[in-house]
């Protein structure tokens, strides 16, 4: 199915450039989101018409994604996970994580869509750069770095986990601060 192209997309063309296309990506993505149109002489005549407005549309699209671009441009994330000795992470990092907290940090509007991971979900300690697509082709790299949760949370001389040693000694203060409470009780009811 042949279209016209109302927006540059990356596979296809620029801005009004004809293309060839599988009919059900044109009816379930290009025609729904405003994309293209079906190419017939009247849509090309209309299409010359409007030349000049989808043009100025594009270029505040583009203007929209290198402000957006300005947000994040250089970020470095730092991101603590459980991870095994050997440097696996129990998990994985996605695009969802890597969204989240660099939208936290840098205050931006990052979606996942715009994470890209060629390589799949990051398994393992280290740095990596990752690319963010913000459409209009404008990207960005920023760097993560994944690290251990260890050196975050911190483990005691003896190796234990000192979050672990904290719920302990808060169980013990309350322990005695209920048996401090009965003991009130009892001398109260004795009383009576």
């Amino acid at each position: 199915m042949n279209v016209i192209l109302l927006e540059k997309m990356a596979n296809l063309g620029e801005i009004g450039d004809t293309a060839n296309v599988k009919s059900g990506f044109a009816r379930n993505f290009l025609f729904p989101k405003g994309k293209a149109i079906p190419a017939s002489k009247q849509n090309l005549a209309d299409f010359e018409g409007r030349r000049a407005e989808l043009m100025a549309a594009h270029d505040s699209n583009v203007a929209a994604a290198q402000k957006r671009q300005a947000v994040v441009a250089d970020a470095s994330l730092n991101m603590q996970v459980n991870a095994s000795d050997e440097g696996k992470l129990f998990g994985s990092v996605g695009t969802q994580n890597i969204a989240d907290a660099l939208n936290a940090q840098c205050g931006s509007d990052i979606v996942k869509a715009e994470v890209l991971l060629p390589n799949g979900v990051i398994r393992e300690l280290g740095s990596f750069e990752v690319v963010l697509d913000l459409g209009y082709s404008v990207t960005a790299t920023i760097n993560l770095a994944v690290q251990g949760l260890d050196a975050a949370a911190g483990v005691s001389a003896d190796g234990s986990m000192i979050e672990e040693i904290e719920e302990a000694e808060a169980a013990e203060v309350a322990a005695k601060a209920e048996a401090e409470q009965a003991e009130e009780e009892k001398v109260e009811t004795k009383e009576d």
